[in-house]
């Protein structure tokens, strides 16, 4: 029987959601208008675990979950662990398969941010190396900076789940606060930098950073 939460309210299709999971596959509509399809889910507390077709989980608040339904319909599994993301938009020179396609797909669909950015922004950061380490100090795919992921308690920042994801909120948050550009320009040079000359810094280092982003993303 195929479930319909449509008519009742977000609390008692949390309670129902265990029900789904029995179907073949389930889709997740989200709050921003998308939707995922995974395995299946479980609920924790405020959190809701999604179980990627992958084998792999995305924790994601339930306020960015409208409801969770059964789909019939049987998909494939993927070839391995690397599963590609598959995009009705793309971006200017990002290459349409990409390491990790999933997981980022997945983890940028449940935080609210573009996919497509956050591909362009792994690009230009580490070249989609999971054991990338800058003299600075960053630290893979999203190049996190230990006090980065000591904030989003990441034990281990080459793990490429770990990384993405924590990369994605700190995006998130900086997009929040400041809008694309200069959230990209912070995630550059720091949140004191950009505070300090009230937007994108003087530097051509950030500034080359964004634009080249925001090219690949196809957002410039």
């Amino acid at each position: 029987m195929k479930l319909r939460f449509c008519s009742i309210t977000f609390t008692v299709m949390v309670g129902s959601l265990v029900l789904a999971a029995s179907a073949n596959a389930e889709i997740v509509y989200l709050s921003s208008g998308r939707t995922i399809s995974v395995k299946g889910h479980r609920v924790e507390g405020d959190s809701i675990i999604l179980k990627l077709r992958n084998g792999g989980e995305v924790t994601c608040d339930k306020s960015l979950i409208e409801k969770i339904v059964g789909d019939e319909v049987p998909y494939p599994e993927p070839a391995g662990p690397e599963a590609v993301s598959q995009s009705p938009r793309s971006g200017a020179d990002l290459p349409e398969e990409t390491p990790y396609g999933e997981i980022i797909a997945a983890m940028s669909e449940a935080h609210g941010v573009d996919p497509l950015l956050v591909r362009a922004l792994i690009q230009v950061e580490s070249n989609y190396k999971p054991r990338a380490k800058s003299p600075r100090g960053a630290m893979g795919l999203m190049q996190l900076m230990p006090s980065t992921a000591k904030e989003y308690n990441v034990r281990n920042p080459f793990d490429p789940r770990a990384n993405i994801e924590a990369g994605i909120k700190r995006l998130k948050i900086l997009i929040d606060r400041w809008g694309t550009e200069v959230a990209l320009a912070a995630y550059n040079a720091g949140e004191g930098a950009v505070t300090k000359f009230n937007g994108i810094p003087p530097y051509q280092e950030t500034r080359d950073y964004v634009t080249r982003i925001l090219a690949l993303a196809g957002l410039k």
